[in-house]
């Protein structure tokens, strides 16, 4: 891959995950935060609001891990290097890998990179800060997931094509 190639094929996942991330101020409008009333309810609130609001999580908790490597320059030089590595190899190509006439499975390659990702956060010494940086992201994550409220998401979730697929020239099918 040439380095003018790289450069479309990052320009596109980046274009991508920005194209999937809700805007922040629907992510952190305080208004829309409220008490879940039972446990069910704050299970179904954090489930559709991962599904709704996965890229600014995930830019939250890449935030956290910033934040708790402030005080490690060269492992967050590693860091950053690993998250390349991890966007290119992984999330942003379109054709397997092969690597000697061998294709690599998306399993193999993950296995790799998570091997490759350990080793970095072993052999830097940083590894209990990422433990804790992440856990706190998974706290802050499921806090917020739990408190925002969803009805302000149902018009994302109704029919463009509103009730009349709905309705069949046959008449109601729950007698059936």
């Amino acid at each position: 891959m040439s380095t003018a190639e790289f450069a479309v094929t990052f320009k596109e996942a980046g274009r991508s995950v920005i194209a999937t991330r809700r805007p922040w101020r629907e992510f952190l409008d305080p208004l829309s935060l409220s008490l879940p009333s039972s446990l069910s309810d704050a299970t179904s609130r954090i489930s559709q609001n991962l599904t709704r609001f996965l890229s600014n999580y995930c830019l939250v908790v890449l935030l956290l891990i910033f934040l708790g490597l402030i005080y490690h320059p060269f492992s967050m030089i590693v860091f950053f290097l690993v998250f390349v590595a991890w966007f290119v190899l992984y999330f942003s190509r379109d054709d397997p890998i092969r690597v000697f006439g061998f294709e690599l499975g998306d399993f193999v390659l993950v296995i790799i990179l998570g091997l490759a990702t350990g080793l970095a956060l072993a052999l830097t010494g940083v590894f209990v800060n990422v433990l804790i940086s992440l856990a706190i992201g998974a706290m802050v994550v499921c806090l917020h997931a739990a408190l925002k409220g969803t009805e302000d998401a149902l018009g994302d979730l109704q029919d463009p094509f509103g009730d009349t697929l709905l309705e069949s020239p046959r008449g109601d099918y729950s007698g059936i």
